[in-house]
């Protein structure tokens, strides 16, 4: 679909991991030992909406024993670390914005809140079914002034974020922290929530089930839809981009 990648310097590839890295299990270590040997010029984060706790639980019982991605990004972009670190800086923008009273808002609207394990100081989720209660939703918090991002997905997750958070930022932030150009960043994943990530990064890696959510709205001239499913389908993206072979995987 598109000429080969440069890979004269480092990329970033960020990728989703409910049923994108997860769900097959052989084909993520077969990737993660690609990856392994492309370290110099492929940098790997993972980027999920569910809080850090929950992913690192995942990663301990899912992933290979000896995976190590260079990053790890979580609540929907409001949270970030770095070979381990968290970015204090990153984290500290969320602190004034009011996500108690967010929270007492919407349920008060008569919406179940998710549970408090998947929610940041930047982000409150809900279950809110249906596009017109999101949208009483939306116009209530505007009503309010309180500041926020949207995200809606599948068929009643509704985000709702700190201006500055998003998978979509957050991903531009760390690669500013590693150096590494926007032009030179890859997205993969498989629902709504990875729009945003599709439209910021320069590439993108659609998995072969991904949702119609994503595939509807996804940017077709830069997007790759694998046929392969999770962990494959990433591997199918990264041989079409010229950033892994036939033969290492």
């Amino acid at each position: 679909m598109s000429e080969a990648a440069d890979v004269s310097e480092p990329w970033l590839l960020v990728c989703d991991i409910d049923d994108t890295l997860t769900g097959n299990s052989e084909a993520l270590r077969k990737l993660w030992q690609a990856l392994k040997e492309r370290q110099n010029t492929l940098s790997l984060a993972l980027n999920s909406s569910r809080p850090w706790q929950s992913v690192d639980e995942t990663i301990s019982t899912y992933f290979p024993e000896d995976f190590e991605p260079e990053a790890v990004i979580t609540g929907l972009g409001t949270e970030i670390r770095v070979r381990g670190a968290w970015l204090d800086s990153w984290q500290e923008q969320f602190n004034e914005w009011p996500d108690q009273r967010v929270r007492k808002l919407v349920t008060d609207m008569g919406y179940a809140a998710h549970s408090s394990a998947f929610q940041t100081s930047g982000k409150a989720s809900f279950e809110v079914a249906g596009k017109e209660a999101v949208h009483s939703v939306l116009n209530a918090l505007t009503d309010q002034g309180i500041p926020f991002r949207s995200v809606y997905s599948g068929t009643s997750d509704l985000d709702i974020l700190a201006p500055g958070g998003g998978k979509d930022t957050a991903m531009m932030h760390l690669a500013d922290i590693l150096e590494i150009a926007p032009s030179r960043t890859i997205a993969a994943g498989d629902s709504g929530n990875d729009l945003a990530l599709f439209t910021a990064a320069a590439r993108a890696i659609a998995v072969g089930n991904a949702r119609r959510e994503l595939i509807a709205a996804m940017p077709r001239e830069k997007t790759f839809h694998a046929t392969a499913s999770h962990a494959a389908g990433v591997m199918e993206g990264l041989i079409e981009f010229g950033l892994l072979t036939d033969e290492e995987c």
